[in-house]
């Protein structure tokens, strides 16, 4: 296993089983557009992605990744709080959602999202989601930033209800310095 291995594979391992062509997605936090490029080609054609961001950089180069993809044509991307992100979707619409935590790949570490903004997001998206719809969470923490919120997001997702949502939650145990934690949220349909 090549050593780049981590929670985006994790991520878009799950993803690529849970979304097909013609299904809303959206990426809450769209970084450098990795993401939200890798979701633009499950929906297809007839499908749309949204996109946001509060960092102009990271929505320059979501938008520049989209469009060398050829992908303008099914993605949206904004310049916003992922804690705005009902102003984009109708409640029970969204077939997956995906949040990374942290901060922006190759960016300044001084930015990164905020546990109060996050988990106002998280609440939100579980609103989103339409029934079998999932979430693909990424926690990233480490040096001075992200312990609260790590804890923050771990401990809200505990408590969510289980007979609406199923939360499994997986870790490298064997890396050292705060390696990511990869979170999978299944909408039940029960």
């Amino acid at each position: 296993m090549p050593s780049t291995f981590g929670a985006v594979h994790l991520a878009h391992e799950f993803l690529e089983l849970k979304v097909s062509e013609g299904d809303i997605c959206i990426d809450c936090t769209a970084g450098r557009g990795k993401d939200t490029a890798f979701l633009c080609g499950l929906v297809g054609g007839s499908g749309r992605v949204i996109a946001m961001d509060i960092q102009q950089e990271a929505v320059d180069s979501t938008k520049a990744l989209i469009a060398e993809m050829g992908y303008e044509d099914r993605c949206e991307v904004y310049l916003d709080s992922h804690e705005n992100v009902d102003r984009y979707a109708e409640e029970e619409s969204v077939a997956a959602i995906v949040f990374n935590f942290g901060w922006l790949p190759g960016g300044d570490h001084t930015k990164h999202t905020r546990t109060e903004s996050s988990l106002a997001a998280l609440k939100k998206c579980l609103r989103l989601l339409k029934f079998g719809g999932v979430m693909s969470l990424s926690i990233y923490y480490g040096r001075d930033t992200g312990f609260e919120e790590k804890d923050a997001i771990l401990g809200y997702i505990a408590g969510l209800p289980v007979g609406e949502f199923a939360v499994v939650v997986s870790e490298f145990v064997n890396r050292p310095n705060c390696p990511p934690i990869s979170v999978r949220i299944y909408k039940t349909d029960l």
